[in-house]
């Protein structure tokens, strides 16, 4: 054994009856099988340190495969999850499942023209009723006129008023399936979402402008309050992120460190952890595809950390069911944090730090 040689590769054969750790510990052996057992191991590492406070992102259509109900939600009510940034999209697909409409298995060689005369929606090998959008749309449309609404509010109250209608929903119907929004709500996890107005939740909030209804969005206060909870989490201990997918979750929840660090000249290191699965290539350009190597140059990521940052090239509707069975397997349960009832405490003592050190002219 030398610094070039890890363990050896066995050669046991696979037999029936295997759990996802002996799956993930004894064949997840190379390539992108190999960087999924390290995300596993990394995962449980970050879940078990109770001074790491952990943010994940959400991006491409994953609650729609059902994701949010059977992997993400297990990760919230473990206390694994103490802050989120999703797309709009997969809270609004979300709902279906909390009003009990259906999503459907399909295939992606079937004629979307039939599909659009029969009314049929597609993501991919999925197809649903058109009417599951109707009906999600009447509902959301009918919350967002209530009176707590009228008014201007970042993403994350917007949400977690939302998840007290969707909490509320569940439970008169009976619906078997928790969701996000619930679940986050019931343990006062923040969610954001950075670009509410490319969602169908946000087109609903559009069109409710046109009758006078007072509700509008503010991005910019999302910004300063998850800065604040990245703060917090770097004076409380260290911060971690778990990415899946990249977009503009991605994007946001790491540069909270560069508003610190680069606007308001506190001195922040870099997020300690960083984990993150894609399918997109560094070559591009692009940012889903990103390195944390390429992250520390912008101050995202504290270099001496560098050896805590895993990418896996893999599709998250492989990587995330089995990093959540993994973790379910291997952790204990953590307290939860319930950062959304302490988010005006963090922008206070954020903004006591600026006026402190006088950093803002």
């Amino acid at each position: 054994m030398n610094e070039y040689k890890g363990e050896q590769i066995p050669s046991d054969k696979i037999t029936a009856g295997l759990s996802v750790t002996e799956l993930v510990y004894k064949y997840f052996n190379a390539y992108n099988a190999a960087r999924l057992q390290q995300i596993c191991k990394l995962a449980a590492q970050i879940v078990r340190q109770e001074d790491t406070v952990i943010g994940w992102t959400l991006s491409g259509a994953m609650t729609p495969a059902g994701l949010g109900s059977t992997a993400i939600v297990p990760l919230i009510e473990n206390g694994w999850v103490d802050y989120m940034v999703s797309t709009g999209a997969n809270l609004y697909h979300d709902l279906h499942f909390a009003l009990g409409l259906p999503m459907h298995k399909s295939s992606s060689f079937v004629a979307d023209c039939k599909l659009r005369e029969k009314k049929l929606i597609r993501i991919y090998d999925i197809v649903f009723d058109f009417n599951v959008l109707l009906k999600s749309d009447q509902y959301m449309y009918q919350i967002i006129g209530q009176p707590e609404f009228q008014k201007k509010m970042g993403s994350t109250e917007f949400h977690y008023l939302l998840g007290k209608y969707v909490a509320e929903t569940e439970k008169k119907l009976g619906t078997t399936s928790k969701t996000i929004l619930s679940t986050a709500h019931h343990h006062a996890v923040p969610l954001y979402t950075p670009a509410f107005g490319d969602s169908t939740i946000g087109l609903n909030v559009a069109a409710r402008v046109f009758i006078g209804n007072k509700l509008e969005l503010d991005p910019i206060y999302d910004v300063n309050e998850s800065s604040a909870i990245a703060y917090w989490a770097k004076k409380y201990g260290k911060s971690a992120v778990v990415i899946f997918g990249g977009g503009t979750p991605k994007n946001f929840i790491l540069q909270t460190i560069p508003l610190l660090d680069e606007i308001m000249k506190i001195d922040v290191p870099g997020h300690d952890y960083y984990i993150q699965v894609t399918d997109a290539r560094p070559d591009t350009g692009g940012l889903s595809g990103a390195t944390p190597n390429e992250a520390v140059t912008w101050g995202k990521v504290d270099p001496v950390m560098l050896p805590n940052s895993l990418v896996g090239y893999i599709d998250s509707t492989i990587a995330m069911p089995i990093i959540t069975a993994y973790l379910l397997e291997n952790c204990k349960p953590r307290n939860q944090r319930r950062l959304y009832e302490r988010r005006q405490e963090f922008m206070e003592n954020m903004g006591a730090e600026i006026v402190r050190e006088k950093v803002l002219r």
